[in-house]
């Protein structure tokens, strides 16, 4: 089983703040076409498949793996996409929350295996390890809240 959490601030020193629901309209964006969030070429295909007013199910492509997933809205606080094919299981959150002074958050957690390798095993240990260091989804938070930002410039939001 893999486990992985990573918190950082949404208005750090020097940045452009963004409220709790421009954070949250980047997050549902990011949802619906990973594409314009990914790095260019790493993600070749992201439609979404059926919507309703809690849930989208999207097919993707990205870095060469097919993906179907059921992405739950909970609004303003919560994306969990829950991960049905492809080779991970289970599901990755991404959560805004205030911290204990009040200022807005974006945290990042997840609870994943790999199909058809061996709990613990290698493979396993592997992603753990790069979803944990700095290539990880840490990164995947800063950037997302990078090209919101951009996004909000742009008058795209």
């Amino acid at each position: 089983m893999i486990y992985s959490s990573a918190t950082i601030p949404v208005n750090p020193q020097g940045e452009l703040p963004l409220t709790r629901t421009q954070a949250w309209a980047g997050l549902v964006l990011k949802a619906r076409d990973a594409r314009l969030f990914l790095p260019p070429g790493l993600c070749t295909q992201c439609d979404v498949v059926q919507e309703s007013a809690t849930h989208i199910v999207r097919e993707a492509t990205i870095a060469g793996d097919n993906l179907r997933e059921i992405i739950n809205f909970e609004s303003e606080q919560k994306v969990s996409f829950f991960q049905i094919t492809g080779p991970r299981e289970g599901v990755i959150i991404n959560e805004l929350f205030e911290d204990e002074s009040g200022e807005l958050q974006l945290r990042f957690y997840c609870y994943l295996g790999l199909r058809g390798k061996e709990p613990g095993g290698p493979e396993e240990q592997a992603e753990q390890a790069w979803i944990a260091g700095d290539q990880g989804y840490k990164k995947a938070l800063l950037s997302t809240l990078k090209r919101t930002r951009e996004l909000l410039a742009e008058g795209k939001l």
